[in-house]
Order: C-alpha cells, then sequence, then structure tokens
C-alpha cells in the first residue's frame, strides 16, 4: 500500500529554506524518486531516513543541483531556495553551491594543508576578507581549532577520521552557505567521533540549516527536530523508486508515527 505523506503542522515550521514539490529524479530513463513534496525550516536540522534505494541522498543532491554531475540524470518538478527557483537556467550552480554546502559520507579532505583545505573554496570564489581570521573562526565552529592550530600546514589527510570529517564541515562553512547538506556524515567515523560530531550538530544550527540523511535511526533521534521517512517501491520491472510516506516532528516520527510502515521501520521490523 502507498501512504499519502504527512506533513508538519504549520506550528512546527518556520520559514521555509529550502522546498521540493513533486520531486522527481530520473537516471536516464529509470525514475528512482517520485513525488517527493517537503518543506526545509530554517535553523532546523532535519533528518533523512529509510531503506537503501529510497532515494535520500538523490534528493539531497538535487537541492543544490549535484545531481547535475551524473551523466543522464534529471529532475522533475519544483525546487525552490527562499523562494527562487534552482532550477532557474539564469542563476550561476555555482552560486547554488556556496549557498547550499555539501559533506559527503566518507570524510574528503584535499591532499594539502589544514589551512589551505579550509581556506580553498573561499579562495576560489574570491574572498576578500582576512582569510587567517576566516580559517581560525570556521575551524571554532567547528571545535576543532585548538586540536589542529599548531598543525595548519601539516596534510589534512594525517588527521583523524573524525577530524577529517570536522575539517570538511569548516571547509564547507568557510564558503559562508545558508545550508549544510549532510550525506550519512558519521557512518565512517568510530563511536567517539561521531558524539563529537553530532554534538557539533547543535552548535552549527544555531547558525545554518542541517539536513542529513542518515541509516543511523538513533543517530536522527538525537540530533534532529523533523524526520523524513521515506521508503521504496519495485515497479513491475523490478526496478526500486523512493517516496516520501511521512514527514513530522522527530518525536513523533519515532514515538507515535501516523502510518504502520513507519511504525514497522522505526521499531526495526525491516529495513
Amino acid at each position: 500500500m502507498i501512504f499519502a505523506p504527512v506533513q508538519p503542522g504549520s506550528e512546527t515550521c518556520s520559514e521555509i529554506v529550502l522546498r521540493a514539490e513533486n520531486l522527481r529524479v530520473y537516471y536516464g530513463d529509470r525514475l528512482v524518486v517520485r513525488d517527493v513534496t517537503i518543506g526545509i525550516p530554517k535553523n532546523d536540522i532535519v533528518a533523512f531516513i529509510g531503506p537503501s534505494g529510497c532515494g535520500k541522498t538523490s534528493i539531497l543532491r538535487s537541492f543544490n543541483r549535484l545531481n547535475e554531475l551524473i551523466p543522464g540524470a534529471r529532475v522533475g518538478g519544483n525546487l525552490s531556495y527562499r523562494g527562487q527557483d534552482l532550477n532557474d537556467p539564469h542563476w550561476d550552480v555555482i552560486d547554488i553551491r556556496c549557498r547550499i554546502g555539501m559533506v559527503f559520507q566518507k570524510p574528503n579532505p584535499f591532499p594539502m594543508s589544514v589551512y589551505e583545505n579550509v581556506a580553498f573554496g573561499a579562495r576560489i570564489n574570491g574572498y576578500a576578507g582576512d582569510m587567517d581570521e576566516l580559517v581560525e573562526h570556521s575551524l571554532q565552529q567547528v571545535v576543532l581549532w585548538d586540536e589542529v592550530k599548531d598543525k595548519l600546514n601539516e596534510n589534512g589527510l594525517n588527521l583523524s577520521g573524525g577530524q577529517q570529517q570536522r575539517l570538511c564541515i569548516a571547509r564547507a562553512i568557510a564558503i559562508q552557505p545558508d545550508v549544510i547538506l549532510m550525506d550519512e556524515p558519521c557512518s565512517f567515523l568510530d563511536p567517539i567521533a561521531t558524539l563529537k560530531v553530532e554534538e557539533l550538530f547543535h552548535r552549527l544550527k544555531q547558525t545554518y540549516t542541517l539536513v542529513i540523511a542518515t541509516h543511523n535511526m538513533q543517530q536522527a533521534a538525537r540530533v534532529s527536530n523533523l524526520t523524513a521517512f521515506f521508503n521504496v517501491e519495485l515497479t513491475p520491472e523490478g526496478q526500486k523508486v523512493g517516496y516520501l510516506v511521512e514527514y513530522d516532528r522527530t518525536s513523533k516520527i519515532f514515538q507515535a508515527p501516523t502510518h504502520p510502515i513507519t511504525h514497522d521501520y522505526v521499531s526495526g521490523r525491516f529495513g
């Protein structure tokens, strides 16, 4: 049975920063996400949960047009950022990715110094301010400054996995985005490093809007204010298509979901 997605009540949502209406994602002729309508509020943490193949990453990548880098990928429906059409051909995609940053599943520091990792995006975008101050501020925001302030000229790849992921978040912050998209940001980290990154999410919410795709339901319950549960259906040809089942306050999704299928997933009956 396919359910109509539940959206949070108006009392839950403040200003909507990102919005998708009837979003569809295709890879070639294959539909991988269908009819997703969702709004992401300002200065909130939204978690995307669901089984493999439900389209969490594809939806994230649609919000800053990274899907365009995949040959044959295309997006249907309406996507907007602060009321502006994200697919407007006159909008510079580099500008979009500066406003809507991305942190990937596996830490991916550039093979350069800690300092240059943080400064890289700001430098190529023509940042005209005090670069030393920007680097320090960005590293302080991710609670990494005290750990690396004496290692700024060392290769970022020499840091631990957790430090590398926080370095990548600092790199995203340095371009002064509005929204940060995170695709399984803790899946390669040990429990201690994961805890540090999760604590960081709550600090970042004061300044940024965060959207986090995660397979870790406990993590979603710990860090997010809103949770979107996606599921997957099989076409007659046996292909997976993701869809939104339910989107609501995280407490409600995990304690009193509207749909039985959501209850089955968060209680571990499938997935």
